[in-house]
């Protein structure tokens, strides 16, 4: 179970909570209108969207944000180069009986593609694809809760103006303008609740999660390469601890460019190409220097 995702969710509707009470009771904020519009069109705007086989596919993503796997690479890796100097010793063959002790299924499965015989390139193929296949998957998932994320905030105006259109209908009896106008703001409210709590909070998990877990397979693809190559358990130890350094290294440069471009304006006519000798007419050849 991922505390960090409930404790999260939790601690924001509870302040939300809190200061609601401090000026008003919860009845003001409750309207079931509201819910059904903002729920309703949400969830309707993504039926339109996408085929209902990925909604149901998102469900297990939705699940995997609360419910996560912990995976420590450097024990991962320590296990592998274990396997790596028991197959040095006694072959490839002498891995078969350790394969039910392994946990990682990603590993468990390539291990026993090598110990089945297949040629590495089949191997390395069949791997590569799985990994492949996973981060559509992942990224289907993320995709799926960002526009959601999007629609919700939408249908919140919806619902907005349609509050505003009843009350405006009803402009003599100035008695009802207040309560109808708070009526009217209340979708607009539940659509960014959803939208900035839930929906989008979720995707940027999911795709971190994505993220770790390609990174992972990654790792283990790199180890079964040394191990159906014998490589010494030492030299793979070293090579697979600067692989996991590196990567969570360009990850974080990654992270520090990526704020560094969006706050960084873009030069004018950065985007024009070279300047042109004067008199060299446009797309013309440059003339050779004498």
């Amino acid at each position: 179970m991922d505390i960090a995702t409930l404790l999260g969710i939790f601690i924001g509707i509870g302040l939300i909570l809190v200061s609601i009470l401090q000026n008003s009771g919860l009845d003001l904020f409750v309207s079931a209108p509201s819910v059904m519009i903002v729920l309703g069109g949400t969830f309707a705007a993504t039926l339109v969207a996408y085929p209902v086989n990925e909604l149901f596919r998102m469900l297990g993503h939705f699940i995997r944000v609360f419910i996560t796997r912990k995976s420590d690479l450097y024990e991962l890796m320590d296990t592998m180069v274990s396997i790596c100097s028991i197959a040095r010793k006694g072959g490839v063959l002498a891995i078969e009986s350790k394969l039910n002790m392994i946990e990682n299924d990603f590993l468990k499965k390539g291990l026993r593609l090598t110990v089945d015989g297949k040629d590495e390139h089949t191997v390395v193929t069949l791997m590569k694809r799985e990994i492949k296949q996973i981060q559509q998957s992942h990224k289907d998932g993320w995709e799926i809760l960002n526009d959601m994320g999007k629609f919700a905030p939408a249908f919140g105006m919806v619902g907005t103006l349609i509050g505003l259109i009843q009350m405006l209908a009803s402009l003599e009896d100035v008695s009802t303008v207040g309560p109808r106008m708070a009526v009217a703001l209340i979708t607009t409210f539940y659509g960014a609740l959803l939208a900035n709590l839930v929906f989008l909070p979720m995707a940027v998990k999911l795709k971190r999660r994505s993220a770790a877990e390609t990174l992972e397979m990654n790792l283990v693809l790199e180890g079964i390469t040394y191990i159906r190559k014998g490589v010494n358990p030492r030299f793979m130890k070293e090579t697979l601890e600067n692989y996991i350094d590196n990567a969570a290294g360009k990850k974080i440069k990654k992270e520090v460019e990526e704020e560094a471009r969006k706050g960084t304006p873009k030069k004018a006519g950065a985007a024009r190409g070279p300047a042109r000798p004067p008199g060299q007419a446009p797309g013309a050849t440059p003339r050779p220097a004498k």
